[in-house]
């Protein structure tokens, strides 16, 4: 799966490193099987976490969505997340499978991800296909510039190997890090186009990673140096289509006794919506200092 080749530092089993050549999410999350086929395998690395040396939500969605989409042999309909704890690079986490219900069409299961007795997150779901003669899509895709034609997401420290040197993020309709704290982004309303260079299909998965940057649009709806930690994230699949880019048309609905809720739609190029996600965060304000390069006791939620 290409996600055997020893860490720096001994540190184990690793994601697909960065210019290994086209992979499927999955694969590029390093999430592994096991003899079990209800549980599954992910070992945490620096290139699935944050430079707060934890594991971004978006990848441990993405890495469950793999695993439920694998385990039924369904499409996913939809996914909601619930973060517990904090999960470490050296890590490793179980990814645990329960199909509560199994019908013609459609089947309802549940992944709990822990290390060891230590719960980190829980994910309920929804999969399946059905024939239906009618479908539509009823909203519009903002009118932004190309990927191109848009500079190039700056992040506040320039740290190699972590899931921010992974994704490709062109600020689309968004205040830069120099230009915070500023003017609020109208109607707390923000754009990012996205891609993982080196994955090569837009899947559930995919969108389950992409998918987490409301905690981004918090910092621009505020027009301040701020962003959150996610409570949860739920996913819900429009249509998939192969595209190079996503559009990430964040919108923050409110922020009020220190926790912000907001929502992505997230776009083809083709103006086709792949999905949506919504998400609960805590609103926490920039630390201006690096943050430490090795690893840290989880702190409490």
């Amino acid at each position: 799966m290409g996600c055997d080749s020893p860490s720096p530092g001994g540190r184990g089993p690793v994601a697909a490193p960065v210019g290994s050549g086209p992979v499927d999410a999955t694969t590029w999350l390093g999430l592994q099987p096991t003899h079990n086929p209800m549980r599954w395998v992910l070992p945490i690395t620096d290139g699935i976490s944050t430079e707060g040396q934890f594991l971004f939500g978006g990848c441990a969605l993405g890495a469950a969505i793999g695993a439920l989409e694998a385990t039924t042999e369904r499409p996913l309909v939809w996914a909601t997340a619930q973060y517990l704890s904090y999960a470490r690079p050296g890590e490793i986490m179980d990814l645990d499978v329960t199909v509560a219900v199994a019908g013609r069409g459609s089947s309802q299961a549940r992944v709990v991800g822990h290390v060891r007795d230590r719960e980190i997150f829980t994910v309920n779901a929804a999969l399946g296909r059905r024939d239906l003669e009618h479908s539509g899509q009823f909203v519009e895709r903002p009118d932004v510039p190309g990927p191109e034609d848009c500079p190039r997401r700056q992040h506040r420290w320039a740290l190699d190997g972590y899931i921010s040197s992974r994704i490709d993020l062109r600020l689309a309709s968004a205040r830069s890090v120099d230009e915070l704290p500023g003017e609020p982004m109208p109607g707390g309303r923000s754009a990012l186009w996205a891609r993982i260079p080196e994955v090569l299909d837009m899947s559930a998965a995919t969108l389950g990673i992409l998918g987490d940057y409301v905690p981004f649009g918090i910092g621009q709806a505020l027009g301040a140096r701020a962003g959150g930690n996610s409570l949860d994230n739920t996913l819900r699949i429009g249509r998939l289509v192969p595209t190079e880019w996503v559009l990430l048309d964040v919108r923050i609905h409110a922020v009020q006794n220190g926790f912000g809720h907001g929502d992505v739609h997230l776009w083809a190029e083709d103006g086709t919506l792949l999905a949506t996600a919504s998400q609960s965060t805590i609103v926490r304000y920039w630390r201006e200092d690096p943050p430490p390069t090795a690893p840290a006791a989880a702190p409490a939620p």
